[in-house]
């Protein structure tokens, strides 16, 4: 029952700022050009202070030496799922842009902000580890996922240039610079930790407003009848957490158990829904965001149900 509260809980908070922003665009109360605003802001500011705090909190030699073996398990997923999500992308539709969409949410979950809440609620004595175990999932994601998925113009052939270029923006900047920092033990001043941990913060509220204010220019019958939305949906949230608890079952049957530490922070990745991401950066460079705004809430709804049944199995 915990569970399931602590899910409830996380959707009716994330839900209730996709409602706001659904009904200030629906009233009109909001200008015209408020998705572009909201997008920049996410991009320029917010996610980057999010990626920034969390590897200057998380990026330290301590936690890098004595959490190495959590950092490879992390690495395999991550190695494993992505050429997983890219097969399934492919077989699910042949338009590039959205294979990519599809792509970045089978390759990374909610892992952060959803993640967070529910390890923090119900597993505090592994939040530490929890946080250790998704950097590499914040390095792939901005190495990889970011630039090449969202940034990138699918189907483009690109010259080694313009794949370098894009590096060149605000998340990978902050992302180097709070490695320096975490690694170094640089220590800030009390009102500069303050700006980047409370500019992080506004992260997840900002951009479920911004899907409401997307969702509000979409046809709801149109998204809710899109059954490549609800295959992609089940996969990342039913299908690759319960191909992990068979593996890790396997192991222990044959070979040697997977220790309980890395078995939940595994499993607690991979069933989460969908990311923002995919909604945010787009929105940003003018794309077309329907798909990914009708993944977010789709998948979200149906994880207060498939997150309880994947840790009951668990």
């Amino acid at each position: 029952m915990s569970i399931f509260a602590s899910t409830l809980n996380q959707l009716a908070f994330l839900f209730g700022f996709i409602a706001l922003g659904y009904l200030l665009a629906k009233i009109k109360a909001l200008p015209d050009n408020s998705a572009a605003v909201l997008s920049k802001l996410e991009n320029m500011i917010f996610i980057p202070a999010l990626v920034m705090g969390t590897f200057i909190e998380n990026f330290t030699v301590q936690s890098l030496s004595s959490a190495w073996k959590l950092l490879a398990v992390s690495t395999i997923v991550a190695i494993v799922a992505i050429p997983f999500a890219i097969f399934v992308s492919k077989a699910v539709t042949k338009d590039k842009y959205i294979q990519n969409i599809y792509t970045y949410g089978l390759s990374f979950s909610n892992f952060g902000f959803m993640g967070n809440a529910v390890v923090k609620s119900l597993f505090p004595d592994i939040f530490l580890e929890y946080l250790i175990f998704t950097l590499p999932l914040w390095v792939a994601i901005y190495l990889w996922g970011v630039p090449i998925l969202l940034i990138a113009d699918a189907g483009k052939k690109r010259t080694l240039k313009e794949n370098l270029k894009s590096f060149v923006n605000p998340m990978f900047g902050a992302m180097l610079v709070g490695m320096i920092i975490g690694i170094s033990g640089i220590s800030l001043p009390a009102w500069l930790n303050s700006l980047v941990a409370t500019a992080g913060d506004c992260m997840s509220p900002v951009a479920m407003i911004l899907t409401g204010v997307v969702v509000s220019t979409i046809s709801l019958k149109k998204t809710f009848t899109n059954l490549r939305i609800y295959i992609v949906s089940i996969i990342r949230l039913l299908v690759m957490p319960l191909l992990f608890i068979l593996v890790a079952w396997l192991l222990k049957s044959y070979y040697a158990e997977i220790p309980q530490t890395f078995y939940v922070c595994a499993v607690c990745s991979l069933a989460m829904p969908l990311g923002l991401n995919t909604i945010v950066i787009p929105s940003a460079l003018g794309k077309d965001t329907s798909v990914a705004a009708g993944m977010t809430v789709i998948s979200h709804l149906l994880s207060c149900i498939t997150i309880p049944f994947i840790f009951a199995v668990m």
